[in-house]
């Protein structure tokens, strides 16, 4: 019986091929969509979850409380990971990362000279923690000695071919290392690297009482529980303990602190807001999106099938009753179209796993991902596949098919029958079909207006500076550390180079933070603040905005060691009331040398600068100081004039080899730092001018069909009216209005809806735009045109039709 139904659907869908090939698009694209945005989800629910004994595994992280609101850091204390080991006893281990600057490393061998950035530096319990699959040596002892190394596979490669390096040399940054592992990187791990150095390594730069440290926040720390642990009595025990243990040495500060566990497989979904982060991150929030977007599309391609079936149903009109008197009962009837719909769901199924095939090198390429096709590798999926096609053919044949199967025989062959009169509920049905789908479509167009409008701030918003034809790289050798000035006046000599600054903390790059002194109600009281330790031509080089006082001045013998200048969020920070009030205040420092240990910069503010961005917009400007600091210069800054940067970046090229000859020239410009920060804006705006296209134009076909389905209903209608003199205007009017009003609920049920969620995506960024009254207008106006493109086609085709015609048509 099925095969009858089955080739009967055959016959049915190659004679009404049109009417065929439009619902098979509408369906293959819906599919295809709902396809691609399927992997790219599982891809991102499964990070950390292939780690043995991670479901144990805790990152530590800690929020801290100001009278604006709360934010989450990922970075803490040494001492953290020190007490949580020593004194609690849940504790299985704890591994510590630590946090470095952007910083590419020099590597060597006979083979290749690269640079190479994706390291880190971690005690030696990290495989004990996070166990890794190794392809030379082994996990045990290879992070115990201080001049070792363990490299990545495809490092291992690419510097020593097929052969195992274990125990081999390698130069980094010029220090001859032992490689003493090869591992097998996780590309779902939320860590990404290639190589591992010790922390036993950091010993020669990092003084030992730093380690002991409860306000120096520069490691990522993760614990791992032992089995039967309770994480909620442990986490409120090691906050009492933090206050207790941290109060002596940061003061007030601990008291605003909340310590929290998050578990391991969270942390790539749920940190997108997280300050000082370096994990792979996600964003729940857009992953969420996305699965309500690909929902959608999948309703509105079987809204659009319904709606073009039951426009079609006119003209099989005869054919189900031809069908009921050879004696074929209802439930039949209902089997017979359900198959059709089945057998077009199959085939759109089809077409949208070779499509979704197809473009997976685009969505891998488009989201940085190595997506596996694993459509057919997994039983699993093929049912669901199954399962899919039964479900989207059940949904979408069902309502046809009792429509249709619904004719009586009688009056369709006696041609008395008249679409609409089997139920008072059919053109109900269908037009909240269309207001669903066209509210649909007026939520993501208004959503889509609002995201490129904050996108295009982001990338336009003046930040108070000048980040055009700066580039900047990191000092490299020690005879660059050493004649640094020298290099900076040949640096400053070089054709279309406008200005040099050499310093620690430019916007967009790290940034410092460290405790200042200063004057409060008689006492000198410590507070935390961003240090941006520069040198004399930092002002000029970004091209800030003094609004009181002066700049630094090598003429003035005292600036370097006893001048401040701080922006204006500094200016009430420090609670000097206005900015040509800060002027002349003084404020005090503990150098960070070791030789100097204990000793004060003391020194008064002799300028304002207006704020200016130095981080992303997601962050307010925080209270910063600028201060003239040698000892930690490591990056170089270089304003190009606009003419000819290309003979610029030559002659800096030049300079650099004679005072860095071993270490190739590696440099980037500002603009390019900041395009990266948003750049998850830039590809949600992407996916959202696709899916939204790609939802309007299904839902038009949706519409094509109910104003077809309209005008075949009253072409008698459209023709006596013809007759009786009105004009094509009139008609296509007539036939237009109706599913305008419905367009028109559709955006009474969207706008309201969109805002609220652009709203609450709006908060995230601490600078913003304004949604305005106009953006609502703009995607009314689209909206009702598009509807009108679409309706107006079928409109035209009936008021031009003969009306003689019309009127003798059965």
């Amino acid at each position: 019986m099925f095969k009858i139904y089955f080739r009967t659907a055959l016959r049915n869908i190659s004679r009404h091929t049109g009417f065929s090939a439009i619902n098979i698009a509408g369906l293959t694209l819906g599919l295809t969509s709902c396809i691609l945005i399927g992997l790219f989800v599982w891809d991102e629910y499964q990070y950390d979850k292939n780690i043995p004994g991670g479901e144990s595994v805790y990152r530590i992280y800690s929020e801290h409380q100001t009278s604006e609101g709360s934010d989450n850091f990922s970075i803490t204390p040494p001492m953290i990971a020190t007490t949580l080991q020593n004194e609690f006893p849940e504790v299985n281990k704890t591994v510590r990362v630590l946090m470095s600057a952007e910083y590419k490393i020099l590597f060597e061998t006979n083979r290749k000279k690269l640079y190479e950035q994706d390291g880190l530096v971690v005690d030696s319990t990290f495989f004990e923690v996070f166990p890794f699959t190794f392809r030379h040596g082994s996990s045990l002892k290879a992070l115990d000695d201080p001049s070792s190394i363990v490299i990545s596979a495809e490092l291992a490669q690419r510097y020593f071919g097929d052969t195992d390096p274990v125990g081999k040399q390698i130069l980094v940054d010029k220090q001859p290392l032992i490689v003493k592992a090869v591992f097998e990187k996780n590309p779902r791990f939320h860590l990404q690297f290639d190589f591992l150095r010790p922390m036993s390594a950091t010993a020669a730069y990092i003084p030992a009482e730093r380690m002991q440290s409860w306000g120096w926040q520069q490691f990522f720390t993760y614990v791992k529980l032992k089995d039967g642990a309770n994480v909620s009595l442990l986490n409120a025990k090691f906050q009492r303990a933090f206050q207790e243990k941290a109060y002596p040495s940061i003061k007030e500060d601990a008291l605003h602190q909340k310590i929290y566990f998050q578990p391991l497989q969270r942390i790539h979904l749920y940190s997108a807001g997280f300050k000082f982060d370096i994990a792979e991150r996600g964003n729940i929030t857009y992953v969420r999106g996305l699965i309500i977007i690909a929902v959608f599309i999948l309703l509105i391609a079987c809204f659009n099938f319904i709606n073009l079936a039951t426009a079609k149903s006119l003209q099989r009109a005869r054919e189900v009753g031809v069908r009921k008197t050879i004696g074929a009962g209802k439930g039949q009837l209902i089997l017979q179209f359900i198959s059709e719909t089945l057998l077009l769901t199959m085939i759109s199924i089809a077409l949208s796993v070779f499509f979704a095939f197809l473009l997976l090198p685009w969505l891998n390429s488009f989201t940085g991902k190595n997506i596996p096709y694993w459509l057919f590798a997994n039983p699993v999926v093929i049912v669901l596949l199954f399962i899919l096609t039964l479900l989207v053919g059940l949904l979408a044949g069902f309502y046809p098919a009792v429509v249709l199967s619904g004719f009586k025989a009688v009056h369709v062959l006696k041609a008395s029958w008249s679409g609409d009169k089997q139920s008072g509920k059919i053109p109900w049905l269908r037009h909240g079909l269309v207001v669903l789908q066209f509210s649909i479509s007026a939520l993501l167009i208004i959503s889509a207006i609002i995201v490129f409008r904050q996108v295009g701030y982001l990338h336009n918003k003046d930040l108070g500076f000048n980040k055009e034809q700066i580039m900047f790289f990191p000092m490299r050798g020690d005879l660059m550390r050493e004649k640094k000035d020298a290099f900076k006046d040949e640096l400053n000599k070089a054709p279309g180079v406008y200005s040099v600054s050499i310093g620690y903390g430019f916007p967009g790059d790290a940034v410092a933070g460290d405790d200042i002194t200063v004057p409060r109600n008689g006492q000198m009281v410590s507070l935390p603040i961003t240090q941006l330790t520069v040198d004399f031509d930092y002002i000029k080089t970004l091209g800030l905005t003094l609004v009181a006082g002066r700049d630094f001045s090598r003429s003035m013998g005292m600036d370097e060691d006893h001048a401040w200048i701080i922006n204006e969020n500094a200016v009430k920070y420090l609670g000097f009331g206005t900015p040509q009030k800060a002027l002349g205040q003084t404020l005090a420092w503990h150098r960070w040398e070791e030789n100097k240990k204990g000793s004060l910069k003391t020194g008064q503010v002799i300028g304002v600068v207006k704020d200016f961005n130095y981080k992303s917009l997601y962050d307010k400007v925080e209270p910063a100081i600028i201060q003239i600091y040698p000892p930690a210069a490591w990056k170089v800054a270089v304003k190009l004039k606009t003419k000819n940067a290309k003979l610029a970046i030559e002659s800096i090229k030049k300079v650099w080899n004679r005072f860095s000859p071993d270490f190739p020239l590696e440099y980037k410009f500002l603009d390019e730092n900041f395009e990266q920060m948003y750049k998850m804006e830039d590809k949600l705006k992407s996916l959202l001018s696709v899916f939204t296209g790609i939802a309007i134009f299904v839902g038009c076909l949706g519409l094509f069909g109910l104003a077809a389905y309209a005008a075949e209903r009253r072409k008698k209608e459209v023709g006596i009216r013809k007759v009786l003199g009105a004009t094509t205007q009139a008609v296509v009017v007539l036939l237009s209005k109706d599913f305008i009003k419905l367009v028109i609920v559709s955006l009474v049920i969207a706008s309201p809806l969109a805002g609220y969620l652009m709203e609450k995506w709006l908060q995230d960024f601490a600078y913003r735009i304004n949604i305005g009254w106009w953006v609502f207008v703009l995607a009314s106006v689209a909206v009702i045109g598009i509807a009108l493109i679409t309706v107006s086609f079928q409109a035209l085709k009936a008021a031009r039709a003969n009306p003689v015609k019309s009127i003798m048509s059965q």
